[in-house]
């Protein structure tokens, strides 16, 4: 088991798997690398992928310290990549991982060759937050109903009626109380906004028409704040589009990943 070192000591567990150039694949919020199982292997014919776990999560360390920011993430991730001996990467972060990636974008643009953002936002309070009704059933004191929320939420019913599970999006179950709470706080903290402008990395961004968890209307705001940036809409797709949708979503994302980088995004 492979584990870098973060600034504060921190280990860091991650994997390298694949061939061809490196691809950092960025997870959600509370989930550890599991989140990408089931579509990694769809690129690793053409890239290297580099998943890794969270902090607080899988098989990283979980300090119940004050280091849990979308920002240290991405200092996390940077310390990934230089333990990988990875200079540059292409980066691909969904839900919270793409509020990481916005900062390793903006904050280390030297490590970052092209940039996926899909199904998250700039955060507050630019970006457009999940409803009320969402906040009350992901916060019902029934587990059962707030992890039925959750799931209708990540896909369609006729996805879950295909698929009995497990569902690797759903978070990490091993958490322990306080990295999940940390989590929660990090991502709502979240506010890129003004960074967003600073990202030179061609930039793809993509989301799933019906997401409700972290609305579609993000989308454009990425777009039209990213220079080189451009869209892509996953008709259905809600918030685990990546996995559901991954025959209509990943050609897509490795064509624009394929692509030059010197060509504009």
């Amino acid at each position: 088991m492979v584990h870098a070192q973060a600034a504060d000591g921190a280990a860091l567990h991650y994997q390298l798997r694949g061939s061809g150039a490196p691809l950092l694949l960025l997870a959600g919020q509370s989930n550890s690398h599991r989140w990408w199982d089931p579509v990694r292997e769809r690129f690793e014919a053409a890239f290297t992928t580099v998943v890794m776990d969270w902090r607080g999560t899988g098989a990283s360390d979980a300090p119940d310290t004050d280091t849990y920011s979308t920002e240290n993430f991405a200092r996390d991730a940077v310390a990934v990549l230089d333990h990988a001996g990875i200079d540059r990467a292409h980066v691909y972060g969904t839900s919270m991982g793409g509020r990481v990636a916005q900062w390793l974008a903006a904050d280390h643009a030297a490590r970052v060759d092209r940039l996926v953002l899909g199904c998250t936002s700039p955060g507050a309070p630019h970006g457009i937050e999940r409803g009320p009704d969402v906040r009350r059933a992901l916060a019902d004191p029934d587990p059962k109903v707030s992890r039925a929320a959750l799931l209708n939420l990540m896909y369609t019913p006729a996805y879950v009626a295909a698929h009995p599970g497990p569902f690797p999006t759903l978070g990490d179950p091993a958490m322990p109380a306080h990295a999940r709470r940390r989590h929660l706080r990090a991502s709502a903290r979240h506010d890129a906004w003004d960074a967003l402008p600073r990202i030179t990395a061609p930039t793809l961004v993509v989301h799933g028409t019906d997401d409700a968890f972290n609305p579609t209307a993000n989308a454009p705001l990425l777009t039209a704040r990213i220079p080189a940036a451009r869209t892509l809409l996953i008709p259905g797709g809600r918030h685990a589009y990546f996995e559901e949708f991954a025959d209509e979503a990943t050609p897509p994302v490795l064509d624009f990943l394929n692509a030059r980088t010197e060509e504009p995004g």
